[in-house]
Parts: structure tokens; sequence; C-alpha cells
């Protein structure tokens, strides 16, 4: 009776056969193992830029309109109740116009008075003359005594006296009279209105506020940072565009543009920076002064302008080299001679849209990694696929 295979004895003589036969299968394999040459040092192609010092002014954009230069508040010298107002906002004004008018009836019954009192005192100066030039020859003659003389030289000295007095109160009622008419001593266009007919107003009450035609400013109200960071005396291209500097204002620190008519420009100066802010907006005022403005550039246009602000000179990489290592702010430099990356901690400066401002960690000449900062290691080779300044 044969015994089942799963039952056998294994033989340990052809065991041992075949692992004998196995060794030089093995050692032919782990001699080409040996053989093998390790893969290459991975080089990863980046974008980069050679950092230089330059100009670390930003370009920043201003809303702001067209303002006279002088806008003067026209109102009454007295007092009294506003019947008619002859102009609204809007309407152009010349020297000489009626603006408004008071009522007139408390100052023309004054000038009635006093006038009546300066004729009562004309007639008592004709007697207090006729009287004296009586003594003066009757005293000359011996014939009145010198007191009597010296009585009617008195009287009509204070006759005199009384109608000066009278009539300087005559003038003055006249001028009060003339006072309830507001006339425009100035050429412009009115801007703004005061009180309604029918109201009492005050002396100096402003009745309508006229901006004086001829010199014209833009006006921005800007931050506080802006202002600190502005040039000292800048020129201004003032161009009636949209967006964007005016023909020759790469010449200039500020370019303004009118909202409608890109073909319109004029140049002006900035003449007066507010040192106050305003209380509600926290904003300063700038005024630039337009020297000879088209007529296109009207009151109240709306304007934009762009004005590069002062800096003293410093390095600015793209806002795209920038990593984080350790919470700290670092840039990717390339080691011309080997070809190698490595980690470099920044400090920086200011910043906009697309680059920021270096204040300490690199100088001019350094390569910085712009693009694929990523993936990089320290010690990393790289191929650089673009160089620039």
């Amino acid at each position: 009776m044969s015994i089942p295979t799963a039952f056998r004895t294994p033989n340990p003589t052809g065991s041992r056969a075949l692992a004998w036969a196995a060794l030089p299968l093995l050692a032919l394999l782990a001699g080409c193992a040996r053989e093998v040459e390790p893969p290459p040092p991975e080089v990863r192609p980046v974008r980069a830029v050679t950092v230089a010092s330059r100009e670390a002014g930003n370009v920043v954009m201003l809303t702001g309109t067209v303002q006279a230069q002088n806008e003067i508040n026209l109102s009454f010298r007295i007092d009294g109740r506003l019947i008619e107002r002859a102009v609204e906002i809007g309407d152009n004004v010349r020297p000489g116009q009626l603006i408004a008018r008071l009522d007139p009836q408390n100052e023309e019954s004054s000038l009635q008075s006093v006038r009546a009192q300066l004729a009562g005192a004309n007639a008592q100066l004709v007697e207090a003359r006729s009287n004296y030039e009586r003594m003066r020859d009757l005293v000359a003659e011996d014939a009145v005594a010198r007191a009597q003389y010296e009585q009617a030289k008195a009287l009509l000295q204070s006759a005199e006296a009384q109608v000066q007095s009278l009539q300087s109160q005559v003038a003055l009622a006249q001028n009060r009279l003339s006072y309830t008419r507001l006339v425009s001593d100035v050429a412009g266009v009115v801007t703004a209105r005061g009180p309604e007919p029918g109201e009492v107003v005050g002396a100096g009450r402003m009745v309508v506020q006229v901006a004086r035609e001829g010199a014209r400013d833009a006006v921005f109200d800007v931050p506080a940072q802006i202002k600190d960071a502005a040039p000292l005396d800048p020129k201004i291209v003032v161009s009636a565009g949209k967006a964007g500097p005016a023909a020759g204002a790469a010449n200039y620190d500020l370019s303004v543009a009118l909202a409608m008519d890109p073909a319109v420009s004029a140049v002006g100066r900035v003449r007066e920076v507010s040192p106050r802010a305003d209380p509600v907006t926290g904003t300063f005022a700038v005024r630039v002064r337009l020297i000879d403005p088209p007529p296109a550039m009207r009151l109240g246009s709306t304007v934009t302008g762009r004005m590069k602000l002062a800096g003293a000179p410093a390095i600015q990489v793209p806002a795209t080299a920038l990593v984080r290592a350790d919470g700290k702010t670092a840039v990717w430099v390339v080691d011309k001679a080997s070809g190698t990356v490595s980690l470099r901690n920044i400090e920086l400066g200011g910043a906009d849209a697309n680059s920021v401002q270096v204040a300490s960690g690199l100088k001019p000449g350094d390569v910085v990694v712009t693009a694929g900062a990523q993936a990089l290691r320290p010690g990393q080779k790289v191929r650089l696929l673009e160089a620039r300044s």
C-alpha cells in the first residue's frame, strides 16, 4: 500500500541540494544591485528676480472736485426782515447786481426823523449867525457889552456843531437805508443760500455764498498717511481723462483727470494742505491751484488724481516671493556659484497690490525666487527660467 504524498516525510537531502543550487542566482542578483547608479539630484526650474534699490514712492488715486479758489459770503450789515432774494444756487452774478432786500420801513422812518431835526438845526443856525453878526457890529461901536458878544458867538458855535452832528446822523441813516439792499461786489456763481424771504436775519448772517470767477482749485480729501508722504512742492498735470495719467504726466508728481473729457488738460501746483483733519471723515483737504484752466473745468466737476508719494530708495520684491519659515517672513535666495537656494529672513516695509518693500535682509544684486518658492528646500539646486532686475 502506498503512502499519500501529503503524509510523506520531506527529504532533507533534496532540500539542501535545492538551496545550494539557488546560491549562485542570489549572488548574481546582488551583483546587479550594486551596479545600479543613484539618481542625479533634482534640479527644479524657478523664476527669479535680481533685486535693486529704487525709488519707493507709491502711486495713489485721489478723488476730488473743482472749486473756486475764493468763496465769499454775502450778508447784510444790519438786522432786518428779508423780503426778497433775487438769486438762486447756480446763478451767475456781476458786481452791482441786486442779491436781496430787507424791509426798509424802519430805516426810512429814521432817515425822515434826522432830516427833520437837521432842518430845525439849520433854522437855529441861521438865527444864531444873524445875532452874532449884529453883536459883532455893535460891540465894535461899544453899543453893547462885551459879554453879550461872547454869548452870541457861543450860541453860533453851538448851532454849527448841532448842524454838523445832525448831518452825520443823516448820512448814517442814509447808509443804513442803503444797507437794506444787498448787492454783489464780485463776479461769480452762487454756490449756497441762507435764509428764506420772510425770516428775520441778523447782521453778518450769510444770505448767499458766491464762488469768485477766475482762479480755481482741484480739492482732494486725503488720509493722514498720504498727506505726510506727499511731495513738498509737487507739480501737477490736470487733464480731463477718466483713469490714468494725462499726457506728459510722467514729468510731474500728480496728475488730475476730469471724468468726462480726456482731451482737456491744465497744469497746477499744490497750494494749500489743511493742518486740521475733518472731524467727521478724519481726512485732510489738499487744494491744487490750476494754472489757466480751460473752460471745460467748471466749478463742481468731479476729478480723479494720481499722485506719486515721496520716499527714500528701497528694495522691492514681488509679493509672490514671500514664504513663511518658523513664523517669520523669508525669501529663497539663489547662490549663483552653486546654483542652490537658501532661506533668508527679511523685514517688510510698505506694500501695494503687486510688490512689497524690504526694510532689511536683502541687498542689491541678490537673486530672489519669485515663482516656485513653495516647493523648494534648503540646498536644492535650481534652474533659472528668467532672471530680470
